[in-house]
């Protein structure tokens, strides 16, 4: 894992503004994590740890997701697949996209 996803996946569990190049970390009620100014992940009261790739499925997109914790996300035959459940990159809740399918 690089180093920017690193920090910045620490910013966001401890809601801390962060920013460096492409990769953002705002805090507030609702922390969020930025890559290229689009939210790829949220931590919210109710759903829990929420990502989405924000429409761009490209490597960078899947390293910062990565970093996360409970996420797996791997591509295979141009499909992207979160914790061996194929998905389309929607926002989905983590915890309770494997278990239920549950989108945020």
């Amino acid at each position: 894992m690089r180093k920017i996803t690193q920090d910045a996946i620490r910013a966001l569990y401890e809601n801390k503004n962060f920013k460096r190049g492409n990769t953002e970390v705002r805090r507030g009620i609702i922390p969020c994590l930025l890559l290229h100014g689009h939210i790829i992940a949220k931590l919210t009261l109710f759903d829990g740890l929420c990502i989405s790739s924000a429409g761009w499925n490209t490597v960078t997109t899947k390293e910062r997701l990565n970093g996360l914790d409970d996420v797996h996300i791997y591509q295979k035959d141009f499909t992207w697949y979160l914790n061996d459940r194929e998905w389309t990159g929607e926002w989905v809740s983590v915890p309770n996209f494997t278990k239920h399918g549950r989108y945020c």
